[in-house]
């Protein structure tokens, strides 16, 4: 169990560069848990007492607008660490966790994490870029929202997703990534109703295919021209 446990740990984007005989110290400090798919994990107001790590599954990190609707911020996948930063900062939760599939998550205490990237400057450093780098991501999605329609915003997602879950085949770019037309419409700041029709519209265009829940890119050539890459 336990060779199972830093097996996963090691995966950990954070963590793979911690040397072999330092992930015991880090399999101890950490505990594992199940969560089923749509369980939450966290809500806004939550203490942000713990920090985690998905090791298997999916989870969604999501804000609630004053009007209850939902825009998705970051799809995670595993080897992802999520909730850190409310950690760093000592404040309540300001958005929402929930797992989009069955997931296994290893947890750990908002103090032991604070030691460790005190103990580990290399660490400190890693995370100092995630943090940066989830910023810019979301500093661009609100870009998007306020100065971009809705077509422009889908085209855009889906160029994002071929780059993170694409895969090359004989028919196009296939999105190795179930993703729901609800799912789609939380990322993009729109509504099912709207994504729906706008698929519709790049399918018959020549743009897009299915394959079940899938989306083949046929002509990311042309969707790279609607958002100006």
């Amino acid at each position: 169990m336990i060779k199972n446990k830093i097996w996963y740990l090691q995966r950990i984007n954070l963590f793979n560069a911690i040397p072999p005989e330092e992930m015991e110290d880090l399999d101890r400090i950490t505990r594992m848990a199940a969560v089923k798919k749509k369980e939450t994990i966290y809500l806004p107001g939550d203490p942000s007492r713990q920090v985690y790590l998905l090791k298997s599954g999916r989870v969604k990190i999501a804000r609630l607008s004053e009007e209850g609707r939902e825009l998705t911020f970051a799809l995670l996948e595993p080897g992802e660490i999520f909730g850190e930063l409310e950690a760093l900062d000592d404040l309540p939760r300001d958005t929402l966790a929930e797992a989009l599939d069955d997931s296994e998550l290893c947890i750990m205490q908002r103090d032991t994490f604070l030691a460790l990237i005190r103990s580990k400057p290399e660490l400190s450093f890693r995370l100092t870029k995630l943090i940066g780098f989830r910023m810019r991501q979301i500093e661009s999605r609100v870009e998007d929202l306020v100065f971009r329609d809705v077509p422009y915003r889908l085209a855009h997602l889906l160029l994002r997703l071929s780059k993170e879950y694409g895969k090359e085949t004989p028919q196009g770019i296939l999105l190795k990534i179930k993703i729901t037309h609800q799912e789609i419409a939380n990322l993009i700041g729109s509504i099912r109703e709207t994504v729906s029709t706008i698929l519709g519209d790049f399918k018959k265009e020549g743009l897009i295919t299915f394959d079940g829940r899938k989306i083949i890119l046929l002509r990311p050539d042309l969707l790279k021209k609607r958002v100006g890459f």
